[in-house]
């Protein structure tokens, strides 16, 4: 897994006005976390920041942080979260994770399909159902996969592809059951299967001729109009 150096700096204080400033600045508001220690709130170069999200590892990525102004002047860790504006998508807000390179951690990590477009079932016409897009593991930081490659190129109508058949590395464990579905391959619909009930409901109703529809707005045979 590739570390990425990544530079900081402290900030004192909090609030949306500040978080503003900084945006406006080129920077991005962060805090960095970790066990036994007090959150450092932060500061760092929204450039530097995309430049290490857009490595192969995406946000999976590994970094060392550099602090200035802060007691712990170098820590690795991972993003924790990540927030984005609505609209514009730019990145908002970070947060930090101090991690050991020791101890194993839990990670998503995204599910790649190859020879999708040759897959003998959907070339049939199935329907092809990716239930799982990410996977989540368990493993030493230094062993995070960059993605899980699936292919299915062999898959016909009535397949599917279980956690157990996928190909992980040494030492990764899956956190999804055994028997869990990843991706499935289904039949494709037919009209002939639809429900009859649908096919009535699309039918006008006839009316025969001068026959008076009764509705709530009607009164009924033998009743005046209320005043």
């Amino acid at each position: 897994m590739e570390t990425v150096q990544l530079a900081a700096k402290t900030r004192k204080n909090y609030g949306s006005r500040l978080a503003r400033v900084i945006r406006r600045a080129g920077k991005v508001p962060a805090i960095l976390y970790g066990h036994g220690m007090t959150p450092v709130p932060l500061e760092v170069e929204t450039k530097e920041l995309k430049k290490a999200l857009h490595t192969k590892a995406g946000e999976n990525v590994l970094i060392t942080l550099k602090v200035e102004g802060a007691e712990l002047k170098e820590s690795t860790c991972r993003i924790k979260e990540i927030q984005h504006n609505p609209v514009t998508d730019d990145i908002q807000h970070v947060d930090f994770t101090v991690i050991s390179l020791t101890e194993k951690i839990e990670v998503k990590v995204p599910l790649v399909l190859k020879h999708t477009e040759e897959a003998v079932g959907i070339k049939e016409g199935g329907i092809l159902d990716v239930v799982h897009h990410e996977i989540e593991v368990e493993c030493l930081p230094t062993q995070i996969p960059e993605k899980i490659e699936v292919d299915i190129k062999e898959m016909k109508i009535g397949d599917a592809i279980h956690v157990s058949d996928l190909a992980l590395g040494k030492d990764i464990v899956c956190k999804l059951p055994a028997d869990e579905v990843v991706i499935a391959l289904h039949a494709p619909k037919r009209e002939a299967e639809l429900p009859a009930a649908a096919e009535e409901v699309t039918q006008p109703e006839v009316i025969e001729k001068g026959k008076k529809i009764e509705t709530e707005e009607s009164p009924a045979a033998g009743e005046k109009p209320a005043k």
